[in-house]
């Protein structure tokens, strides 16, 4: 950022601030015709501006920051205010971009464009709002970078400005619907920036190695209908997510609120997807499997986290599911529905407590984390009908059921849900096969056979999992790791933790003091705030 001296910014701009006077001449005329008129009939006084060099201007900020801009793409518009805290008008001489027309940035200055703006009054003990937006240009720079510039005030000859930054960072853009018309390798040398949709067709891979991001616009999709791998790693994992990038309020980021962009579908020809260590959030829906056949394998998943989803994070149908290590949390309709088809979760965390504030409903959920079910929708005939499909297996070993609604009084309520002929509610081999083993569910005891070693009723404590600090802090960001005195601490069947031994974090299970815990984080003893 340079500093130079009040006549060096006048003897810089003063060619350029007439130039752009005569060219607007009649609009300025208009304007400031209007603001003679409403100075006349608000404030008499306003013709006496004070000439004191010490009558200084005020800001509300020294420097507006910009987050991550994506090259050739339009920023969100942010905000500074300009304040006058004396007892009398004062007259800016000019209000100016540095870097001029050939800025990155852009500035509105009370509802006026533009890049110079001469003899601004402003009231005694009044404000002012300045608006800016910001455009990055492309480099050779595979990672972020920062652009500045800054906003010039020159009041009675003195020299006040307000600095400008953004990280800026090229991005590969796919839009137009994409299509992969053969197997395809994508790399992390720069983020991917989605508008429309992705389409992967039958018979085509797509591989994504470690460290690539998607940012997903409004809508943005994935139709997958060949295989997708998802290669990520505990250092370097896969995302997708949203592509605003700024915050909501002071209390929220986009990156945190849901329907962000559409999600990912994967149609009744796709196989053998992979997603290791891959973070999916803030979308409408995030896995969507169509009807398909479970002889096949249809996706093996972890490692991960599928979060914050303004509709369902996982609905199958039909389908071959194996999911490990993995977080699935936080959605306004159903976390997990399972109908029909072959599943197993091992060491999974199932948590909804999506708060009311992010529901598009506005009035809260209604259903359960985990719903089996063994019919699925006829979609053929265009009606609401229903037809069976056994549920051939879904078994859950070492896993948390659990949200915020109330513990149910009657048995397979609160967080669990079953839809099935009332005879198969406890079980039933080839129509109805479920069985829980070594989990944490939040729903009434029951002495089903298929229960083996369940913790009935019990909420787990986690490191965030509510609203209980609404402050800057807070940010609606859950943290679903296990806090002390927890429980499923220590209690997982150890046969199956020895299949899958490293939680993402990369804490081994089997040599925790503590565990193996069941979920999909080993527990780890947090510092208190007293604590070094």
């Amino acid at each position: 950022m340079q500093k130079n001296s009040s006549s060096m910014r006048v003897s810089l701009f003063d060619n350029r601030m007439q130039t752009r006077i005569n060219k607007q001449k009649i609009n300025f005329t208009l304007w400031a015709t209007s603001l003679i008129i409403a100075m006349t009939a608000g404030c008499n006084d306003m013709n006496n501006y004070s000439v004191s060099p010490n009558h200084l201007l005020t800001f509300s900020t020294d420097t507006l920051s910009f987050d991550t801009v994506f090259t050739t793409i339009g920023s969100t518009t942010s905000y500074f205010m300009i304040y006058n805290k004396n007892d009398e008008a004062l007259n800016i001489k000019k209000i100016l971009l540095a870097g001029g027309q050939e800025s990155n940035f852009r500035i509105n200055v009370d509802g006026h464009k533009g890049d110079l703006f001469s003899d601004i009054p402003i009231w005694k003990r009044d404000s002012l709002y300045i608006m800016v937006e910001v455009t990055v240009d492309p480099n050779d720079e595979n990672t972020p970078f920062v652009i500045y510039d800054s906003v010039v005030f020159i009041t009675n000859g003195i020299v006040q400005s307000v600095l400008l930054e953004a990280y800026g960072q090229n991005v590969h853009i796919l839009k137009g619907g994409y299509t992969f018309v053969n197997d395809t390798t994508l790399a992390a040398d720069k983020p991917y920036l989605v508008y429309d949709s992705i389409m992967i067709p039958e018979m085509v891979t797509v591989n994504i190695e470690e460290g690539v991001s998607f940012y997903m616009h409004n809508k943005a999709k994935w139709l997958i209908d060949g295989t997708l791998k998802s290669n990520g790693s505990q250092e370097k994992p896969v995302t997708f997510r949203g592509d605003r990038l700024n915050r909501f309020s002071s209390l929220i980021s986009y990156d945190n609120i849901p329907a962000q962009w559409d999600g990912l579908f994967f149609g009744a020809s796709s196989f053998d997807n992979e997603l290791h260590f891959t973070l999916i959030r803030n979308g409408i829906s995030g896995l969507t499997f169509a009807e398909s056949t479970p002889d096949r394998k249809k996706m093996t998943i972890g490692n991960s986290q599928i979060k914050n989803m303004d509709g369902n994070v996982l609905w199958s149908e039909n389908c071959y599911i194996e999911a490990s290590g993995t977080e699935f949390s936080n959605a306004s309709k159903h976390l997990i529905i399972l109908a029909g088809g072959k599943y197993r979760f091992s060491h999974c965390t199932m948590a909804n407590y999506m708060p009311v504030g992010l529901i598009s409903n506005n009035v809260g959920r209604f259903d359960k984390c985990l719903t089996l079910s063994d019919c699925i929708p006829d979609k053929k005939d265009g009606n609401n009908d229903t037809r069976t499909a056994p549920l051939q297996q879904a078994y859950f070993d070492n896993c948390i059921i659990d949200g915020d609604m109330p513990t149910d009084t009657t048995p397979y309520g609160g967080e669990i849900s079953f839809l099935t002929n009332e005879n198969y509610v406890n079980g039933h081999d080839e129509q109805f096969n479920y069985r829980f083993n070594h989990c944490v569910i939040k729903t009434k005891n029951t002495e089903n056979e298929r229960f083996i070693e369940v913790l009935f009723a019990e909420s787990p404590t986690y490191i965030k999992s509510s609203q209980q600090n609404m402050d800057n802090k807070y940010d609606y960001v859950y943290d679903f790791r296990l806090d002390e005195k927890s429980a499923g601490i220590g209690k997982a069947d150890r046969s199956i933790s020895e299949q899958y031994p490293v939680d993402r974090f990369g804490i081994n299970r089997l040599t925790s003091e503590h565990g193996p815990s069941i979920g999909a984080y080993e527990y780890v003893p947090q510092k208190k705030d007293n604590e070094k």
